[in-house]
C-alpha cells in the first residue's frame, strides 16, 4: 500500500479569508509576535494574547473550507493507498472539510489548554486570564496552540509519516520554518518522490513543483491522481 504524506500551511487557508499569521493591515500589527505567541509574552500580558487569539479563532468559524480542503478530503477516501495530512494551521478547516486523522502539529485554536495541569478541552469563544481550569480549578488556560520556542505536536508520529512516505507533497507552505522545512528532506532520504503546490516555488529541493491557487491547482491535482475530470472534485 502506498502512502501520501501531505503538509498544508496558511496557503491553503489564505484562499478561506484566512490570513498569513496577521493580516498586514490589521491591528496587531503594531504588537511584536514576541508579545503574542511566545510564553513569555503570556506570561507578561494573557490578556492582550487571549484577545489575539480570541479574534483569531473568531476569524477561523467565520471561514468555511474551501476547494482545496475539500479535494484533499476526496483523496484520502478515493485513494487506494494511505494519505497522511499534516498541517501547520491551527484552524480546523481541514476536520471541518471532512479529513480524517488530521495532524495539527501547530494545535488549533479550537481547543483550550491548562499551563498547569495540561488538560485539554473544546475552547469557548472568547477565552480570558481568569477561566478555571474545568479539571483542576486553576486559572492558568491558554489556547492549545504551539508558541515561538516551543516544541510543535506529535513530532514521532510525523517523522515515522516520512519514513514511509511513497510521495511527500508541501501545499501552501513557505517551507523555512523548522522543523518542518526539514520534512522535504526527510521524506526524499525515505525514497519518496516530492512534490510542492504553491504561488511561487518556496527555492526548497523538491522533485516536482506545480504553481497557482490552492483551490485552483490541488483539485486538478487529486483528479489526476484518482483519474477523475478536473472538475468533479470539490
Amino acid at each position: 500500500m502506498t502512502t501520501i504524506v501531505i503538509l498544508t500551511g496558511a496557503g491553503i487557508s489564505a484562499e478561506s479569508g484566512l490570513g498569513t499569521f496577521r493580516d498586514k493591515d490589521g491591528v496587531w500589527m503594531r504588537h511584536d509576535l514576541a508579545d503574542l505567541a511566545t510564553p513569555e509574552g503570556f506570561a507578561r500580558n494573557p490578556a492582550l494574547v487571549h484577545e489575539f487569539y480570541n479574534a483569531r479563532r473568531a476569524a477561523a468559524a467565520a471561514a468555511r473550507p474551501n476547494a482545496a480542503h475539500l479535494a484533499l478530503t476526496q483523496l484520502q477516501r478515493g485513494y487506494a493507498g494511505r494519505v497522511v495530512l499534516i498541517t501547520q494551521n491551527v484552524d480546523d478547516l481541514h476536520t471541518r472539510a471532512g479529513t480524517a486523522g488530521v495532524i495539527q502539529m501547530h494545535g488549533s485554536l479550537m481547543r483550550a489548554l491548562c499551563h498547569g495541569c495540561g488538560h485539554r478541552w473544546p475552547a469557548p469563544a472568547r477565552m480570558a486570564p481568569q477561566d478555571p481550569c474545568p479539571a483542576c480549578g486553576a486559572a492558568q488556560t491558554r489556547p492549545d496552540v504551539v508558541w515561538f520556542g516551543e516544541m510543535p505536536y506529535r513530532m514521532e508520529e510525523i517523522y515515522r509519516a516520512l519514513a514511509e512516505a511513497d510521495l511527500f507533497v508541501a501545499i501552501g507552505t513557505s517551507g523555512t520554518v523548522y522543523p518542518a522545512a526539514g520534512f522535504v528532506a526527510e521524506a526524499a532520504q525515505a525514497g519518496a518522490e516530492t512534490l510542492e503546490i504553491n504561488l511561487a516555488p518556496s527555492g526548497a529541493m523538491f522533485d516536482r513543483v506545480l504553481t497557482g491557487p490552492a483551490a485552483q491547482v490541488v483539485p486538478d491535482w487529486v483528479a489526476g491522481l484518482l483519474g477523475e475530470p478536473p472538475d468533479s472534485g470539490a
